[in-house]
């Protein structure tokens, strides 16, 4: 994927943005109530996070000093825990409105400004980077207890599978274990294909390419990102034939069932 704009990762909010927008219209109470693929949170408090965090980036400016004000999440959560259904999908319009607004009167040239991110000090396009792939795996924590289809396809799917393939090196070097002298392919197949290629020399280092990677793994975009996620059961995907390897046997499963970096 090329070094994306402002206006790609704007438009990719913006659909994001409509996707909640929706389930705040359409989702019953009951629905609102279900419990979600995040242990703590129901489906209605996964739509408070996600978007609770976009009112408290509202304002901020990348620094690399000052991080944003997380401690307004707090009061944000206690304004929407208190509204009723409509009171509740207003306020996360409202929010969603004025963050593209915001966003639309940032100067292109921001991506690239120096920033705190969520990963350390990188730039503010890793910064919306990373946004993309939380408000995209957020829907899917939704989606999948609902029994919902998602659309893995286009810049957000990309943008997902593009924050995990910046932790490849350490999912295979300290998640997976992969040892020093091997390799491996991840192989992502469907509406967003992708090869990415992991060697371990002195450490796991992701390479262009590999002439014979010691297993492959093969897998859709949306298993893979929630996979590493650590939000669904790769036993389940495994015996569901939703990722599969060829090559060395062991390691194929051990890096199957390795992959979550984060929860």
């Amino acid at each position: 994927m090329t070094s994306p704009s402002l206006a790609d990762f704007a438009a990719a909010h913006e659909q994001l943005f409509e996707q909640y927008n929706e389930l705040c219209a359409t989702l019953t109470d009951e629905q609102m109530g279900t419990q979600s693929l995040c242990p703590d949170w129901k489906v209605r408090d996964v739509i408070t996070h996600a978007i609770g965090v976009e009112a408290v980036l509202n304002g901020w400016a990348p620094s690399v000093e000052d991080p944003p004000p997380f401690e307004q999440l707090a009061a944000f959560t206690a304004e929407a825990d208190g509204l009723n259904r409509d009171g509740f999908g207003a306020l996360i319009t409202s929010t969603t409105s004025s963050r593209l607004s915001e966003m639309a009167e940032l100067d292109p040239s921001v991506v690239d400004a120096p920033s705190i991110t969520p990963t350390g000090i990188d730039t503010y396009g890793r910064f919306l980077q990373v946004r993309i792939f939380d408000l995209w795996v957020h829907l899917r924590d939704i989606a999948i207890p609902l029994g919902t289809a998602t659309d893995d396809s286009g810049f957000s799917a990309e943008t997902a599978l593009a924050e995990v393939g910046s932790a490849l090196g350490y999912i295979v070097g300290k998640k997976i274990g992969l040892p020093r002298g091997k390799s491996i392919a991840f192989h992502i197949e469907g509406e967003v294909a992708d090869d990415l290629y992991v060697e371990v020399a002195e450490r796991a280092t992701p390479v262009d390419s590999l002439d014979a990677p010691d297993v492959e793994l093969f897998s859709d975009v949306g298993t893979f990102v929630m996979l590493a996620a650590g939000r669904i059961d790769p036993e389940a995907q495994i015996d569901s034939g939703t990722i599969r390897w060829t090559g060395d046997a062991e390691w194929g499963r051990t890096a199957a069932e390795n992959l979550a970096y984060t929860r």
